[in-house]
């Protein structure tokens, strides 16, 4: 509770610095609840149309007119890499529970919801953190909502238009003899590609952690530069989970999760340097 209350006694100089310990349980409450009917309001519209966003954008990279297809052919022509051309797709899906289907609409309804409402669930977080900063700390987290938003969207779109034809074109081709046939449950397809674009989304706000951890001095440049090489087996090993076994399209994760960690130790020092001035000018004081 000490730690608790030390927090909320923070929270700025007005009125609400004074509030009791239940009167912050209830402001947090409303921020969750609105944060909550944002999300299900999104995903009653995305519910109401969702036999057309199933069909055209989950089932979207299943099908070999997706725009992402013909654009990585174009450039493995360019480059010369074959890979890139990844052939046409004949993906057979089936549904094995008989309310399979009713509950799926409900499921990714509330997945896409989600995502839609990202940026407002953030907002409501940050304007009850807000109160409890400095102002110079809410000078150094200027634009959190925005970055933290455009990182998510980010590494979705990543996964939806790079990873993920990757995954399901090599997964739905491969097949250990002629016998067998892959007929794919709408399932396994889903979870598939839920894991992969909430995955890399939240993996491409290693930026923001970054830079907040540096701020309150748990993490540093030196050690994210000394950490480098397991910091680069771990993304590897990462990417290596999340697409298929073949060097190019591992490497196609790889690297920019690597830049993203290269980003991320210029974003720390610049915090370090921060947090030093800040304590400089306090020793001054």
């Amino acid at each position: 509770m000490g730690i608790i209350d030390k927090f909320l006694n923070k929270r700025g100089d007005n009125a609400k610095a004074e509030m009791a310990f239940t009167d912050h349980i209830e402001e947090l409450r409303w921020h969750l609840i609105r944060s909550v009917a944002a999300v299900l309001f999104a995903s009653i519209f995305i519910f109401f149309n969702i036999e057309w966003v199933f069909t055209h954008i989950i089932l979207g990279p299943a099908e070999s007119s997706f725009v992402s297809y013909d654009w990585l052919c174009k450039l493995g022509k360019l480059i010369h890499v074959d890979v890139l051309c990844m052939g046409d797709l004949q993906i057979q899906f089936q549904n094995n529970e008989l309310g399979g289907q009713f509950m799926m609409s409900f499921t990714s309804s509330l997945m896409i919801g989600f995502i839609i409402a990202f940026p407002y669930v953030l907002w409501e977080i940050w304007k009850f953190i807000k109160p409890a900063l400095k102002p110079s700390e809410i000078k150094y987290a200027h634009g959190i909502v925005f970055w933290s938003s455009l990182l998510f969207f980010i590494g979705v779109l990543f996964a939806y238009y790079i990873i993920a034809p990757f995954t399901i074109s090599f997964f739905a081709n491969y097949t250990l003899s002629p016998l067998f046939k892959n007929i794919i449950t709408i399932s396994n397809y889903y979870e598939t590609m839920s894991d992969l674009i909430f995955g890399l989304g939240i993996v491409f706000e290693l930026p923001v952690i970054v830079y907040f951890l540096s701020k309150i001095g748990l993490l540093t440049p030196t050690l994210m530069r000394e950490k480098r090489k397991y910091a680069f087996i771990i993304i590897l090993v990462l990417a290596a989970v999340i697409t298929p076994p073949d060097w190019f399209s591992i490497w196609l994760v790889t690297f920019p999760l690597v830049m993203l960690y290269e980003v991320a130790i210029v974003i720390s020092e610049r915090a370090l340097k921060e947090r030093k001035r800040k304590e400089a000018n306090r020793e001054n004081e």
